[in-house]
């Protein structure tokens, strides 16, 4: 062997062995042969097995229209140097039938096919402007090169794939990892294309999902060269690349649209495009679209990747649209709940009766998730006040319409100035005829002489209320049932006579039955303890002590009903 050819070899050896990125590889290869060749033009092409064509790989000196050129198998001199697994020198390509011109001043061609394992990989082409340039120790160099340099290029093919498997399972692997925290699709989605892009480089990059009502699809994200932009189209289910990909349920690669019937054009740069259906619990979603300028730009790594992560991306946004569900569904609980404590509040007298014989005080608190208690307190003349306690089964909008039905029709009876039993069962009777499914309303409603001194009680219902009377505080036992549940009931009276210092408690279940942390109920044991302790203070002073004291017993847990307490002291 000549030194030369020993030199060279040595050097090329070297510049193989040190390095698995394809890229440098192929550069380095470029340099050497160019140190023994001064050739015009270099390239080395790669045979796509699926395609049967070989496609550039790597140039020097090329057109950018040559660098997209796809050249079958068979055809041409580096078509041919692959089909005849031999080196083809043409030393005037303007006499070779089978010459592909992509460059005119190109006069002498040596084409060597990359032979690994019995196998054409790909073809080394080096081109002259000058006749008959290429001499036979030309070619015995550049079979030299392509003996050396087809099981490096394996080599770094099978290393980037490796590479880029891992860089796979990684972006698979944060998806998992994040996707599962965010919660806002326009998130989750750019961040779903920022993490693809590190695998695979597209230009343009959309999500669309499926309206089934419309039964089309509407973009929800979407890039452009690096950027955002908001497609207003619908696309049909059923049209283009996208309805390709729905129907058959399958990632749909396209490498050249323009030369495919079935595309529809959407961007006018778009020269190859994947389109993924994203599939959930085995119904379509939604299509993941990734494009680019340049023709055959994708390739069967891509076409892993994008089905590898397809499942898990389809997974994460449907994650995400249930909770923009549940998060829109919560914000008309909220505005359902706002309007109801605006009709619950409306519902409460503007005023406390003022007689010269006794003193009202009333506290209301609603739940967050708000109950149905109501209180009121309706004139009857100069001597009488009629006072009211109630609660409305059901929570929020529900309860506070039911509510105002009944503080309506109360309202309305209260003008004859019914006796207690009366208007109950006017009040039972009048709901009865304006059935609710389920709704009923338990109620205690009493009437206050100022002249005597007296209070006339009637219970459908109701907690039954608290009698203090110096120092001692018992349970007025009055009972019946609630309004609105049974037809023709009748309610029991009676009159209860009192005398200075006496107090009467009424209050909601809300009240003895608030909870602490550990679950214990305030109950009507404390309840009487803080009656008597405060029982000589005022009215209001009385209901303000209640609701200190069960406060301070819940210690901030969250109050699942409404507290209710009215007070009247007997002056």
């Amino acid at each position: 062997m000549e030194p030369l050819q020993t030199e060279f070899l040595v050097r090329l050896a070297d510049a193989l062995n040190t390095t698995l990125d394809l890229q440098t590889l192929l550069q380095r290869t470029a340099d050497l042969v160019r140190a023994v060749i001064d050739y015009r033009i270099f390239a080395i092409m790669l045979l796509n097995d699926r395609t049967n064509d070989l496609r550039m790989r790597f140039q020097i000196g090329h057109t950018p229209e040559a660098e997209r050129l796809r050249i079958r198998v068979g055809k041409g001199i580096v078509g041919q140097a692959a089909q005849t697994r031999e080196a083809v020198l043409v030393n005037d390509v303007s006499k070779a039938e089978n010459y592909i011109n992509v460059h005119p001043h190109v006069r002498s061609e040596l084409a060597v096919p990359l032979i690994v394992k019995n196998r054409v990989i790909g073809i080394i082409d080096i081109q002259s402007e000058q006749l008959n340039y290429f001499q036979p120790e030309h070619l015995h160099l550049l079979k030299l090169t392509a003996s050396r340099i087809g099981q490096a290029i394996e080599n770094a093919r099978l290393y980037t794939r490796v590479s880029r498997q891992a860089q796979t399972l990684q972006v698979l692997n944060e998806i998992s990892r994040e996707f599962t925290s965010i919660l806002d699709l326009e998130s989750l989605l750019e961040r779903i294309g920022t993490l693809l892009r590190r695998i695979i480089d597209y230009q343009m990059f959309s999500v669309w999902i499926v309206n089934e009502r419309e039964q089309v699809l509407e973009n929800r994200f979407a890039l452009r060269f690096g950027e955002r932009f908001y497609p207003s189209e619908k696309l049909p289910l059923d049209g283009g690349l996208v309805g390709v990909a729905i129907a058959e349920r399958r990632l749909i690669h396209i490498p050249d649209v323009r030369k495919d019937p079935r595309y529809r054009m959407f961007n006018p740069e778009t020269r190859s495009e994947m389109a993924m259906p994203l599939i959930y619990k085995g119904k379509v979603i939604g299509i993941l679209d990734i494009e680019h300028t340049r023709a055959h730009f994708f390739n069967e790594d891509h076409e892993r990747a994008l089905t590898t992560l397809a499942a898990q991306i389809a997974i994460s946004i449907e994650n995400a649209r249930l909770y923009q569900r549940v998060a829109q569904q919560e914000q008309r609980l909220e505005s359902d709940l706002a309007m109801a404590r605006e009709v619950q509040l409306r519902l409460l007298p503007p005023f406390k009766p003022k007689h010269t014989r006794a003193e009202f005080a009333a506290r209301f608190l609603p739940a967050r998730t708000l109950g149905g208690d109501l209180y009121d307190f309706v004139p009857y003349d100069a001597n009488r006040t009629a006072i009211v306690l109630g609660d409305v089964s059901g929570k929020a909008a529900p309860a506070a319409l039911y509510a105002a039905l009944v503080s309506g029709i109360m309202r309305s009876e209260a003008t004859a100035h019914l006796s207690p039993s009366e208007m109950l069962k006017t009040l039972n009777d009048s709901l009865q005829e304006r059935r609710v499914d389920s709704q009923y309303v338990t109620m205690l409603y009493s009437v206050w002489n100022d002249e005597n001194q007296t209070l006339q009680i009637s219970n459908a219902g109701s907690v039954q209320p608290l009698f203090c009377r110096e120092g001692e505080v018992e349970t007025i036992q009055a009972e019946g049932f609630p309004l609105g549940m049974f037809p023709s009931v009748k309610y029991e009276e009676f009159t209860l006579s009192t005398q200075p210092g006496d107090s009467l408690i009424f209050f909601s279940d809300g009240i003895a039955d608030a909870q602490n942390a550990e679950g214990d109920m305030f109950g009507n044991e404390r309840l009487t303890a803080v009656v008597k302790k405060h029982q000589h203070k005022s009215a209001s002073k009385i209901a303000e002590a209640i609701f200190n004291e069960v406060g301070k017993f819940q210690k901030g847990v969250e109050r699942f009903d409404d507290e209710t307490v009215v007070v009247l002291r007997v002056l």
